[in-house]
């Protein structure tokens, strides 16, 4: 088995620390993560104020006024003495509609340049693959998955646009995401999805979590109409 991470300290501010567990991004360091922050929500209790896992790092705010510097550390350094790596077996797994077309994802060409590869081959390889839920950031409910084929992978936009409509799925090297709200944004858009990824009605508000699993389903416009969603063309400005 392999050995437990030693978290490296970097400081965030008065009362933040983050916490790097490695330095690569490999979908084997979620159970890692997992386990990392369940132990830590437990050694600190009512002290921790956030918790915020993400690729290779978590951040922890903690509350000064119930635990000093000192004694955070002390408590990250027992949280990790005999850490072992959290099971996946119950992760939960979503399946997201998406509607691949040009029409709203007008990167499937690029992609398609750039890979050498047919629109409906990229169609068939982002759809044909479990992306691990790494991180939530960059606007409530964004999920940053991956990881997305080497023959996918593809960088950002050189120019964000300024609007991107909810529901767009993109690629930015070797992630995947889908914008929950409207916001600006540099993926390569490769489709849309109708599915609702921020909700204030649900625990977390979130409806994917670090830890989760995301298969993107192929549907067609008449599906993807069916199910809510909405076919407005990009802004071009």
């Amino acid at each position: 088995m392999a050995r437990a991470p030693r978290p490296r300290f970097e400081v965030a501010g008065i009362d933040s620390l983050i916490l790097r567990l490695f330095d690569s991004i490999e979908e084997s360091n979620m159970p890692w993560m997992l386990a990392a922050t369940e132990r830590l929500r437990a050694s600190f209790g009512a002290a921790l104020i956030d918790l915020v896992p993400s690729y290779t790092t978590l951040l922890l705010h903690y509350d000064l006024e119930h635990i000093s510097a000192s004694q955070a550390r002390e408590l990250i350094t027992q949280a990790f003495a005999d850490l072992q790596p959290a099971s996946t077996a119950g992760s939960r797994c979503h399946s997201l509609p998406t509607w691949y077309d040009r029409r709203v994802g007008p990167e499937l060409p690029l992609l398609a340049q750039r890979s050498g590869l047919s629109e409906a081959e990229i169609i068939r390889r982002h759809s044909g693959h479990d992306y691990q839920v790494f991180a939530i950031g960059f606007a409530p409910g964004f999920a940053f998955m991956g990881l997305v084929e080497e023959a996918l992978a593809t960088p950002r936009l050189s120019t964000p646009r300024k609007r991107i409509a909810p529901g767009s799925v993109g690629i930015a090297e070797r992630q995947t995401a889908v914008y929950p709200g409207v916001s600006p944004g540099g993926w390569n858009l490769l489709g849309r999805s109708p599915a609702k990824l921020f909700d204030r009605n649900i625990d977390g508000y979130s409806l994917l979590q670090p830890g989760d699993r995301v298969r993107f389903e192929p549907i067609d416009h008449a599906e993807f109409i069916r199910l809510g969603g909405d076919d407005s063309p990009l802004e071009t400005v």
